[in-house]
């Protein structure tokens, strides 16, 4: 790719991608040895995360045995080593340390650091021998490895991670000293270094753990996916498809970042990435500057929210959750590709305020109802091709059973020589220089039939993740492998099929591509690596002086007790965490300190909030930290790309972003979003309702819809908007959804009740410290001859008890003690659902109200002589 064309502002491509080092892969690059040496540490440190996520430590060797195994702690002990080793020597201490080679101090400080870190696993045996008594030589080690830990955070991410932790480890050490509100019993520096060192609450704890077992595997996918060429691939896609729209090359922006956040775990990244490319042909059809870097961050950055990967958030979702890996992909996915679909609308809005055009073709487009059936073809072929591999491994799993594996692998062999055949009837695919005086768009045949064998190591990770249920890092390691082949084979087998000279010449090309690949992906995870350690001090300290349950005191009294508020404050602590903290770190922290806050709150409000969609909520505002200025870095990236002002270009992605955040509320509200508790055809409907609703909202925002929007007009949109989203609250308002049932008839109105109704139990009893609350449980009717057996059956027996109804007994393991019902408590109103017309009687208005607008506007705008589209995208 050429430079970009001159401007006062405007930076070239090998600052671009200084920029993207300083921040993601480290910005010194040392010459000689040294450099050597660094190389081959990142290129180990991707081997030796290969060797553990493959199954071959674990097969019965005849000679080494066990070599080469290692539990999970001593996985994360090593996995931060690297980490810390590569922090200190990438990294530069501060802007005027040598670039170019490693200074003696970040020698040392290197060496210590990763032998502090993997200190657990070096003393491994003699730790687990006297846990919780940690030795002089025990605390020596932990204190320097916490101290390094803070520099090599500094260095990679800047201070505010680092900030936050020690403020984190000085309350823990100062807790009686602090405010009446705050104050703790503390702990001593033993205690803390113990708790936070050497054991599986702090540094090495679940947040590493993730790191280490899944995240290196996807970054390392990732990198090897964009290093054989996929990232250009999306790209040339993306514009070859959509190029020729109105505003086409931002929509292709959208697409292809959309794409490219599929391979790339980093929002900066990803604006250099597609942003080189994508900005100035935005420019070129009539885009500002502010506006053209806006778009290419809003989609950007929205690559974090989508899966499979979501920046690492949706491994530690796994964990934190408690809910399988596919499920958390499942519940993420709709309001992922609904933001992006709005994000494509509002590109087309920007267009028709200014009747902007798309750019030409190199051949002339069919006849529309020739590209549709195209369309149609193309898909009937991908569905049939689809159920012939799902349908074909079912088969031959149980036809040739331990040499399915065999079989399997060889016709995956013989799809991936044919998709090579097809990329070598078509020529190499290259970036146009989007500064050239006329800018063609590439034909889509040909650019579709050249990369199309990038698709398989997708879908080899699709299917082990969603068919076999295999687990991610298993998934990956198969997908990666896969990758791993296609990098050094994809140039020799080209040349072969394409009859030039010495194709095996080609080998020494992919070689050396995955050798980059791998270092490449290795310093990706640097940052990563140590975000996810820091980020465990925090919780460590949470999990050791209780500010969990203070800080959960401090927002109900700051909310006063009311859930929408309490929401509002805790996106605003997102977006102020994300300001200087990496999206994985924010979350970390956010979703420890606040998550439990907002399902306690909603309990004590009536609304049982699921956690995967808290922990979703707290995520997306953290991404948001990413756009928002005045510490935005994709918008600071994009800018530096386009020429603009970046405070600018922050406050218009942020503008295009509020489809996103208003997202999670939605979603906290109407679960239907996250598809939970829904079949196939609701989750249809969720989505087409979803859709347009959100694009209705998107119109609001961008005051445009079929013309200019007036005031009222605004209003009404965004009232349509909130309607089809959540139809319920006015039904709600209409019909009562539930009848009111006094505790001490409770066991005699039961008995009258259908099956599998969902019950709420209002309960005033105390938590687990012995502070009193009062909060809503749901049960679900079970089977009973009379009301008492149908609590029986769910494990509850109630007394009454002084003119109050007492809970007597609980279940071990039942549904009552699941729901968080206990001995003792009280119960003062049971609530039971009553029938309630179908919620969507509430689209008839909405869509009453929509027609309206439209009419309204159509007629303004044929009356003012308007030459605008309608508003299909």
């Amino acid at each position: 790719m050429t430079h970009l064309q001159s401007g006062q502002d405007q930076i070239d491509e090998k600052e671009l991608q200084e920029m993207v080092a300083s921040s993601d892969t480290g910005a010194r690059i040392p010459e000689g040895v040294q450099g050597k040496l660094l190389l081959a540490v990142a290129l180990f440190w991707s081997l030796f995360q290969l060797w553990i996520a493959s199954p071959l430590p674990f097969l019965d060797w005849p000679i080494v045995g066990s070599f080469g195994i290692f539990n999970d702690t001593e996985v994360r002990a090593i996995h931060l080593g690297f980490a810390s080793f590569l922090a200190f020597t990438a990294y530069p201490a501060f802007s005027r340390s040598p670039r170019h080679r490693i200074p003696v101090t970040d020698i040392v400080l290197c060496l210590a650091g990763a032998v502090s870190a993997s200190y657990i696993f070096l003393f491994y045996d003699q730790l687990v021998t006297r846990p919780g008594l940690p030795n002089t030589q025990d605390l020596v080690f932990s204190v320097i490895g916490l101290v390094l830990l803070l520099e090599a955070t500094r260095r990679t991410l800047g201070p505010p991670l680092m900030i936050v932790a020690i403020v984190f480890l000085v309350y823990s050490l100062a807790g009686p000293y602090m405010p009446e509100l705050i104050a703790h019993k503390g702990v001593t520096l033993k205690e803390l270094v113990n708790h936070q060192w050497l054991t599986t609450e702090g540094v090495f704890g679940i947040a590493l753990g993730v790191s280490s077992g899944f995240v290196f595997l996807f970054v390392l996918f990732g990198a090897l996916l964009d290093k054989a060429g996929a990232g250009n691939y999306f790209i040339q896609v993306a514009f070859s498809l959509l190029g020729h729209m109105r505003g086409g090359p931002a929509k292709a922006a959208v697409v292809s970042s959309g794409l490219t956040g599929l391979i790339s775990g980093s929002s900066i990244a990803n604006v250099v990435t597609t942003g080189t490319f994508t900005i100035p042909m935005m420019k070129r059809v009539g885009f500002t500057s502010e506006k053209a870097g806006a778009v290419e961050v809003a989609s950007s950055v929205n690559g974090q929210i989508m899966p499979p990967v979501m920046g690492a958030a949706a491994f530690l979702m796994v964990e934190y959750v408690g809910i399988s890996y596919v499920e958390v992909i499942t519940h993420a996915f709709l309001p992922a590709l609904i933001s992006y679909l709005a994000l494509i609308y509002i590109v087309h809005l920007e267009a028709l305020k200014q009747n902007m055009q798309g750019l030409p073709r190199r051949v002339e487009l069919k006849a529309w109802h020739l590209r549709l059936f195209g369309v149609l073809t193309g898909f009937m072929v991908t569905a049939g091709l689809a159920a012939a591999v799902y349908f074909g491994i079912g088969w031959i799993k149980p036809a040739f059973g331990d040499f399915a594996a065999v079989v399997i692998s060889v016709l995956l062999g013989v799809a991936y020589l044919w998709l090579i055949r097809i990329a070598a009837s078509v020529p190499d695919l290259k970036l146009d220089d989007p500064n050239a005086p006329m800018v063609e768009l590439p034909e889509v045949g040909p650019t579709v039939k050249s990369g199309l064998h990038f698709l398989l190591p997708v879908v080899v990770l699709v299917w082990c993740l969603m068919v076999e249920r295999l687990s991610p890092g298993l998934s990956a390691f198969w997908a990666t492998v896969l990758m791993i082949f296609i990098l050094v084979t994809q140039r020799p087998l080209i040349a072969f099929f394409r009859k030039q000279e010495n194709p095996i010449s080609k080998l020494r090309q992919g070689f050396n591509e995955l050798i980059d690949g791998l270092i490449g992906g290795a310093r990706n995870m640097i940052g990563i690596g140590i975000a996810t350690a820091t980020a465990g001090i925090i919780v460590g300290a949470v999990s050791q002086t209780g500010v969990g349950s203070v800080l959960a005191d401090l927002v109900e009294v700051l909310s006063m007790g009311n859930l929408l508020l309490m929401l509002i404050l805790t996106a605003v602590l997102s977006l102020i965490l994300g300001m200087g903290l990496p999206t994985t770190a924010n979350y970390i922290v956010v979703s420890s300190l606040l998550a439990p806050v907002v399902i306690s709150l909603g309990q004590e409000s009536g609304l049982i909030v699921p956690l995967i969609a808290v922990h979703l909520f707290v995520f997306y505002f953290g991404i948001m930290a990413d756009v928002t200025p005045p510490v935005g870095l994709a918008s600071f990236a994009a800018a530096a790309v386009s020429g603009g002002d970046p405070i600018k270009t922050g406050f218009q992605a942020f503008s295009y972003s509020l489809r996103t955040a208003l997202l999670p509320f939605l979603f906290i509200f109407n679960t239907d979003l996250l598809l939970i508790d829904v079949t196939w055809a609701e989750g249809i409907q969720v989505f087409i309702v979803a859709t347009i609703a959100m694009l209705i909202f998107t119109a609001a925002t961008q005051g445009y819809f079929f013309a200019r929007n007036r005031s009222y007009e605004t209003v009404l949109l965004l009232l349509i908007a909130f309607s089809l989203f959540r139809p319920g609250f006015w039904m709600d308002r209409i019909v009562e959804p539930y009848q009111t049932i006094q505790p001490a008839a409770v066991t005699t109105q039961l008995a009258e009740l259908e099956v599998g109704s969902e019950l709420r139990f209002w309960i005033d009893g105390e938590d687990d410290v012995g502070n009193q609350r009062s909060f809503v449980a749901t049960l679900v009717l079970e089977e009973g001859a009379t009301g008492a057996d149908r609590l029986a059956a769910s494990g509850i027996e109630l007394i009454e008890n002084n003119g109050k109804v007492v809970i007597d007994y609980v279940g071990f393991d039942s549904a009552a003690e699941k729901a968080g019902l206990a001995f003792d408590q009280v119960i003062t109103s049971v609530e039971a659902p009553q029938s309630q017309p179908p919620k969507q009687l509430i689209y008839i208005p909405a869509i009453l109200l929509l027609i309206l607008v439209v009419v309204l506007q159509r007629r303004r705008r044929t009356g003012e002589g308007t030459a605008a589209e309608p508003v299909a995208a």
